[in-house]
């Protein structure tokens, strides 16, 4: 259980929500688990539940309490709500931004920068970490051709060349990925980022964590009462999840690129976790993927310090505080939206 900004998450699986005068009450096994106050709540989000009651349900719709449910592993099932005047009120400011491309860029630069910073700092780690295994002046450098770069987006108002930058930033970034993979260099090796289909073993588990991450952003997207598919970077394409790809983005080096490369480095996949298909496809075998998964979830529940917020949350709420804040910047309560900023 961890409340966040007025939102309240139940993390813990097989959790039955019920109400107690003005109270939701978690349950496991009927073993009270604690108690929250539902004044202040502007929404409660539940991860693997067994139930919540008529009563509770009720309550919430009456007074404006959004009620979401998710799967354990973040993907969106269903949101219970009464008067949905400020969903309406704050998906109609979206959808009004969104068309001005303008205000679209002044957002959109926000995710850009904090995923070029992201990526720097990837890039610094390294450097620190493993001074003997990589060409440390080389990295330095890319390290300061990023930084220039988050100089140009910080004052960019232009889509295009807004995605100009991005695009130079990820060749920049993408050129040393393959050094900082530091085992099984004869099975693992990043040349060029393909995507479909993914064609090596590294593009396979980039894509696989890539599809999981957006999976998770759109379903926090989802919970703060955000349109998934209306976005200011990518534009609207029908089926796709335009704001969760803009929201990811700060979030792709972090949350997916470490994670694979942890998984590559630690030696907890290998060659034989990989099946070629005749198309040239790689992709994970059943088996693989169930590991990876569990992996996946496991890396959501270790604990970190948001750098805006000052809380200690787990990294799967990390997508869940980043769409709070990207609400709160459409209402007006935020001069503009804080990107995740990891160091």
């Amino acid at each position: 259980m961890k409340k966040l900004q007025n939102t309240l998450y139940i993390t813990q699986p097989d959790v039955y929500l019920s109400l107690d005068g003005d109270n939701v009450v978690l349950l496991k096994e009927q073993e009270k688990l604690g108690r929250v106050p539902l004044h202040n709540l502007e929404s409660i989000v539940a991860f693997g539940y067994t139930g919540a009651s008529p009563a509770l349900m009720g309550y919430c719709a009456d007074n404006n309490v959004s009620l979401l449910f998710l799967t354990m592993n973040g993907r969106f099932l269903a949101r219970v709500t009464g008067e949905s005047r400020g969903n309406v009120i704050l998906r109609k400011k979206q959808y009004a931004l969104s068309e001005d491309e303008t205000k679209s860029a002044r957002i959109a630069r926000n995710f850009i920068i904090g995923k070029i910073y992201n990526h720097k700092w990837i890039l610094e780690r390294t450097t620190r970490d493993y001074p003997l295994r990589v060409n440390v002046e080389q990295f330095k450098e890319a390290s300061q051709q990023l930084s220039a770069l988050i100089l140009e987006v910080r004052n960019c108002e232009q889509l295009d060349r807004l995605r100009g930058f991005e695009g130079q930033a990820a060749i920049t970034y993408n050129k040393l990925f393959d050094s900082m993979i530091l085992q099984q260099k004869e099975d693992f090796q990043f040349h060029l980022r393909s995507r479909r289909p993914p064609l090596d073993n590294v593009n396979a588990m980039l894509s696989f964590s890539y599809t999981l991450l957006a999976h998770d952003t759109a379903s926090a997207l989802e919970a703060v009462g955000l349109d998934s598919y209306v976005g200011f970077l990518h534009r609207d394409r029908p089926g796709r999840v335009s704001l969760a790809l803009d929201l990811m983005e700060e979030l792709r080096g972090v949350m997916a690129d470490k994670f694979v490369l942890t998984q590559i480095n630690k030696k907890l996949v290998s060659k034989e976790d990989f099946v070629k298909k005749e198309n040239g496809a790689v992709i994970m075998t059943d088996e693989a993927r169930k590991r990876f998964l569990t992996a996946w979830q496991n890396r959501k529940q270790e604990k970190i310090t948001h750098p805006y917020l000052g809380e200690k949350i787990s990294w799967g709420l990390v997508p869940h505080a980043q769409a709070l804040l990207l609400a709160r910047h459409l209402r007006n309560d935020l001069d503009e939206y804080p990107p995740f900023l990891w160091k």
